[in-house]
């Protein structure tokens, strides 16, 4: 497949997306698909019904619709799943994206990865300009990795990891804190990481999709976790940001940076700066509420941006101030019916 057609660039001053509480939205992250070579147990069932190909958008319209964003003022844009780098052809996105870091437009491009396809493609996303990645990693140990992800082989992913590294690339480590699952592991995991010049962030299992099982009996909350933390390690706060969610301490002992992520006890929505693209043109607002804006539509109605534009526009009107993540521990259902795989991670 051949390189993506360039795109008209419609940056300009006064141009930038600002929400109805004066929030500016810079920070895109995109779903290029919702397939995984994993079947994560927080994330989504065994049994999972991929939506139809065409459903999803094409490379093309991907990059058209981030190119409208990076106009308006967006400056990093993450690249999701689903597993992203399953994704046919994905490097194709990854090449014609990189014009924008080229042009000084974009500040970062970015991948979030289980890690799988690393070995093949760590190389190839050092050449787009891809400087930082995020690798989901919830257990260092084979069995429980096994368990956890259903499909997935740990050795594959620490390849993926040493390719990265050799690659150039910097790493964060995301693992979810499972109850009754990684959390007796979690200090391995920072010493790990951190031992190997990794970040490693935290994140408290969200409501989101149907799954096999509760996730009453997941959720763990990261107050209990920093506070267990705490009494082993020195913990400093930074004002060090990434951009997301995640909020750093730095842990003294391992010279290394710790994130949390705490959508259930504290959500810091106040300082949100982002919306979320799904492989099928939705946008959503908030990661937590189910309002979205049909994007495919406009993309394919017209040659012209204008309508895109539009669309993205009267959407950022709409993004609401803060989700309403709450586990129902009544009726044992997602806060949203929709999968994390879908939304992209």
């Amino acid at each position: 497949m051949g390189a993506l057609p360039a795109q008209p660039e419609n940056s300009a001053p006064g141009r930038s997306l600002l929400d109805p509480f004066g929030r500016a939205i810079t920070y895109l992250r995109v779903s290029v698909t919702d397939r995984c070579d994993f079947r994560c147990v927080y994330c989504m069932s065994e049994d999972m019904a991929f939506l139809p190909k065409r459903d999803l958008l094409t490379l093309e319209e991907l990059d058209r619709i981030c190119s409208v964003f990076v106009g308006r003022g967006v400056r990093k844009l993450r690249i999701t799943g689903g597993e992203p780098l399953v994704r046919r052809d994905i490097m194709t996105l990854f090449r014609s994206l990189s014009r924008h870091l080229d042009s000084g437009a974009l500040d970062e491009l970015t991948v979030t990865t289980n890690g799988s396809q690393l070995a093949r493609y760590a190389k190839d996303l050092a050449a787009c300009g891809v400087r930082r990645i995020n690798v989901s990693l919830d257990t260092l140990d084979e069995d429980k990795f096994r368990s956890i992800t259903r499909w997935g082989e740990l050795p594959k992913v620490l390849q993926g990891i040493d390719a990265a590294q050799a690659a150039g690339l910097s790493i964060k480590i995301n693992a979810v804190a499972l109850k009754d699952v990684n959390e007796d592991e979690l200090e391995r995991l920072l010493e790990w990481s951190h031992g190997r010049g990794m970040d490693l962030t935290l994140i408290e299992v969200m409501p989101l999709g149907e799954i096999d099982g509760q996730r009453i009996d997941q959720f763990l909350p990261l107050s209990a976790v920093r506070a267990r933390l705490a009494a082993r390690y020195t913990l400093e706060d930074l004002d060090y940001r990434t951009g997301g969610p995640a909020r750093y301490v730095r842990v003294k002992e391992t010279g290394g940076r710790l994130g949390f992520i705490t959508p259930m006890t504290h959500n810091f929505c106040e300082s949100c700066n982002r919306v979320r693209l799904t492989c099928t043109g939705q946008l959503f607002m908030c990661l937590g509420q189910e309002d979205a804006a049909d994007l495919r539509t406009p993309v394919r109605n017209a040659e012209s941006n204008d309508q895109l534009e539009r669309a993205i526009v009267d959407a950022i009107a709409r993004k609401p101030k803060g989700h309403d993540f709450v586990i129902d521990r009544r009726h044992a259902r997602p806060a949203v019916g929709r999968h994390m795989s879908v939304t992209g991670g």
